[in-house]
Parts: structure tokens; sequence; C-alpha cells
């Protein structure tokens, strides 16, 4: 609202001068606001605006006070809180920050095929827990079972809402009140504070540690078994890579350890993915069919990582394992809804044709993309933000850059990509930078980079061609902005 100074008058009269509640309402604006947002958000957010300005009269400074925004300016105040009140919380985003599988961003971008499958289930009614066959109760499980089978070489399958859930069902379905040995070497914390040790806790499972964090052998895991021991546990260091003076055990003699017991051994990859991805040109990443050929009895790994799809914790193994899972009273707790499925069956489905995956799968087509083709489409963004930064303290760019795979799956590898760089002349130009880092954020479809040595990075791999011209408005209105700012 603009502010005009007047000769200071009797704040009684001012404030009484300020329109009523009714009057606004009665606006041909407010109308047509009541119509897309209906009354109750309208009238609230008129009451809004009317107390924010006779707050602003009340602390008015003694050299005069504001004159009283008229009926439109009042309705812009309450027009922009209706829009802001009406925006989704979880938005989508550009992401440009060189993490393909960003946690914090929703993690897998998923094919055109999750998308239609996950839409027709919320549409319409679908056989869930429905034998059609039979025609009575059926197993959810079941939808993606056969195929989870077909693609690990299990003989079960299992679904819970993520790895964690699954890791956590697993170990209190297991060994709750019992004992479970891992080397010390891969007691992981992965984002958000999740840690092995207090998973186990948590599960009811106590934790033996073997070996030392670099080095451990057969024979620390044959000692470590007594009578109470449950079950031996791998677990995928999947975010970190312990290099230099270091040991580990093979899953296939860990297997025929545990076997030699009675015990079964569990394999917790995390991330997890079907396919061999160095057919692909990608770095090696093991696989729960790997593992399930090693002699493990239960793999337990991410549906939404480098598989693909949707979140979702899966279990595969031997089939009175998995048996003994399901009837744990928590698995209905952790259960999936029939989205999820129809997400994660429609992924699946993609998998049996591996020599396609690269053109279906959303998030492989992203991790195979040459540097080339990046570098060809900074090439045709360049000259467009070139353009909207004369003027300004800044320079614009085409830098090489590397990216991650994220969400800790393969973490010391990088893959090379092409970034929109942008960095400042001078000071000035340096905190330009950081405003427009900021301002990118705060668009109307925010555009989330990365800050690197006082240059804004956009990385492109993830940018797809749709999505260019989007970006250069969303650009040239944030610099715009600094431009007014200047």
């Amino acid at each position: 609202m603009t502010e005009k100074r007047v000769a200071r008058a009797p704040l009684s009269d001012l404030l009484s001068s300020l329109p009523s509640v009714d009057r606004l309402l009665s606006h041909v604006r407010a109308g047509a606001l009541i119509e897309v947002h209906g009354r109750d958000e309208v009238l609230r957010a008129v009451r809004g605006a009317l107390d924010s300005a006779r707050a602003r009269l009340r602390c008015a400074d003694s050299m005069g006070l504001p004159e009283p925004p008229d009926d439109d300016a009042l309705l812009n105040v309450a027009e922009s809180e209706l829009a802001a009140r009406a925006r989704p919380n979880l938005r989508q985003v550009i992401n440009l920050t060189g993490t393909v599988l960003h946690t914090n961003l929703g993690r897998a971008v998923m094919p055109r095929e999750a998308i239609e499958a996950m839409a027709r289930a919320a549409a319409e009614p679908c056989a869930l827990e429905y034998d059609l066959g039979e025609g009575r109760r059926g197993d959810r499980d079941e939808v993606v079972e056969q195929l989870l089978c077909e693609l690990s070489g299990a003989e079960a399958a299992t679904i819970v809402n993520n790895n964690a859930a699954a890791v956590f069902l697993l170990l209190n379905a297991l060994a709750a009140r019992k004992q479970v040995i891992v080397s010390r070497g891969e007691l992981i914390e992965i984002g958000g504070a999740f840690r092995i040790p207090d998973i186990m806790q948590r599960a009811g499972a106590k934790l033996v540690e073997v070996g030392t964090t670099n080095r451990t052998h057969p024979h620390d895991f044959d000692n470590a078994i007594n009578a109470r021991t449950a079950l031996i546990m791998k677990v995928h260091t999947s975010n970190y890579v312990v290099a230099g003076f270091t040991a580990t055990v093979a899953e296939s003699d860990l297997a025929r350890i545990a076997h030699a017991h009675g015990l079964p051994f569990v394999v917790d990859l995390g991330s997890g993915t079907l396919t061999d991805l160095t057919q692909y040109g990608l770095p090696a990443e093991p696989t729960p069919q790997d593992s399930i050929g090693q002699g493990a009895d239960l793999v337990t790994f991410s549906g939404d990582k480098l598989l693909g799809g949707p979140q979702a914790g899966i279990i595969v193994g031997r089939r009175d394992l998995i048996q003994k899972i399901k009837k744990n009273p928590l698995k209905r707790a952790l259960r999936v809804g029939k989205i999820t499925l129809a997400g994660l069956e429609a992924v699946l489905r993609l998998y049996r044709r591996p020599a396609h995956l690269p053109e279906r799968l959303t998030i492989l087509g992203i991790l195979t993309r040459p540097a080339a083709q990046m570098q060809e489409q900074a090439q045709r963004l360049l000259p467009a933000v070139g353009a909207a930064l004369k003027g300004l303290n800044l320079s614009a760019g085409a830098a090489p850059v590397l990216s991650q795979i994220g969400s800790g799956s393969l973490p010391v590898e990088r893959l090379p990509s092409v970034a929109l760089s942008f960095s400042g002349l001078n000071r000035t130009g340096e905190r330009q930078v950081i405003l427009l880092e900021r301002k990118l954020r705060a668009s109307p479809m925010p555009v989330i980079g990365r800050m690197q040595d006082k240059t804004l990075l956009l990385d492109l791999r993830c940018l797809r061609p749709d999505q260019e011209s989007c970006l250069i408005q969303t650009l040239q209105a944030a610099i715009s902005q600094l431009r007014i700012a200047k």
C-alpha cells in the first residue's frame, strides 16, 4: 500500500474512516474473490486486511499519521493473502542442485506409466485386497509380489512404506529380545539422524558389533554367535566409503557362516536397483538378485531411489521368513496404500525390458544424460540470460561441474554435467548473486540451485527441455527484481 503523509488528525477519526467488513464484502472485486475462494476465506482475508490497517495507524510515528487505505488498497491486501493461502504447501520446483535423487526434493521423478497408474488407482475402486478369482479377501502384497520375485530371484516379497520401516519390521519380527550381529564398519547413519543402532534398539533387538571400523573377518562373526543370536546382518554402506587398509566379509561367506549355525542372513541394501547399472555406463551398485544369489535369506531396499518408483520399503527373500514378517502386527501399521502399489507395479514392469530402461525409466534417463547434451542446453539458455544481466555487476556462463546421484547412492561417484554459473564482478555483484539465489527460490516456480565459492550454479542435469522456457522466464523475473533493488 502507498502511504501519504497528511496533517496529524485524531487517531479515532482515522480508524473510524476505515470501511466496514460488510462494505468490502459487497464490493464487486470481493464478489469475484468469493467465487474463487469461498465466502469464509474472503471474510477472513478482509478482516485480516482491516486489522493490519488499524495496527499501522496505531503504530504511526509523531511525524503524522498515514492516510487510511481505500477500499481497493485493502482488497489488494486481502487478495494477496488469499493467493498465498491457496498456494499448495507441497510445491513443484525445478531441481538444479546437481543432486539427482534429492531427498529434500522428493527423490525419484517417476515415469509416465507410474504416474498414469497412480492416477487411475486414485480415481477408481480397484482390487487392492480382493481376490477376483475366488471372490474373497486377498493380500495387497500380491499386486507386486510376483514381479518382485521374478526380478530378484526371491521366493516371496512384502512391501512397507520405506526402507527404514522394512528394516525395523524385519528386526522386530525375527530378532525381538535376541541378538543381531553386524560389522562395526557398517553401523551407518543416514539423513534425518536415522542410525542402525537406534532402529535396532527400537525394534527390540540387541546389537552385537564385531570387527573394527576398517577391518572385519569371518572369525569375528563365528566367535560372536551364541544361543541368543537371531541373525547376521550386512548393511550396505551406501552413503560413505571406507578406503585404505580395509577388509570386509563377502556375502557368500556370511551366508555360509549363518547357515552353518541355522541362522538367517539378512542384507540391507538401502537404495537398491533391479538392474546392472554398468551396462548403461554408470558405476556398479549391488542388486537384490546379487545378494539372493550369494545366499542372503532376506534383502531390504527402497522403491523411490535408484529403483525409480514411489516411496516404499521392499523385503524379498525366503517364503517362510516373509510369512513370519507379514504376521507381525506392525506390518499393518507400516503397509502401503493402493496408489503406491499402482506406481510400484508400473515401474517394476519396465524392468522386464532392460534394454529400453534409459528411455522409459525417468531416473535412469537423467543419470545417463551425456554432458554434451547439457552443454547444448546451456548454449540455448545463455543468450536470453546474458541479455537480462546488462547493467548489473554479474556475469553468466556455462561451467563444467559434477553431479551426484544422491540419497545415499554411490556416494563417491560423480557424473560429468554442465551448469549455468552466476558470479559477481565485485563485492556488489557477490551480494547480488546471493540475492539472486534467494529470489529464484521465492519465485512462483521455485528454482533450486547451489552456492559454491560465491558462485551460483544451476546444474542442468535434471532440466527437461520443456522446462527451459519456464527457467528463462523465472531467471529474467528474478534479475529484474535485482535491478529494482539496485
